[in-house]
């Protein structure tokens, strides 16, 4: 994708991104780097490292608004018994949703 094309897309500006490629020591803001691999359609760590674990193309998961990045910062504030029961209420809705399970 072109610099010009991926600042568009991210928001952060041409300047910015032709000094994130030019300079290994400009390193962009956990937030940038974020917006910068949604644009490129990969993860944070194959921008970072040009890899991809296995477990975390396994649990790589595509935040697409603000409001998912709120709803797993939630979660991750629940006990581990909290979080085990929407974990479970979200598996039978998705089976539900599927036809696995009859309402």
């Amino acid at each position: 994708m072109p610099q010009k094309e991926l600042a568009a897309k991210t928001g952060i500006s041409l300047k910015t991104i032709e000094n994130y490629v030019k300079k290994e020591s400009c390193v962009p803001s956990a937030d940038k780097a974020v917006r910068i691999a949604r644009a490129l359609g990969v993860t944070v760590e194959y921008l970072v490292t040009g890899e991809e674990s296995a477990e975390s193309h396994k649990t790589n998961v595509q935040i697409r608004k603000k409001e998912d990045i709120a709803i797993l910062a939630k979660l991750d504030r629940l006990n581990s018994y909290n979080y085990k029961v929407i974990i479970s209420i979200a598996e039978t809705l998705l089976d539900i949703q599927s036809g696995k399970t009859k309402r």
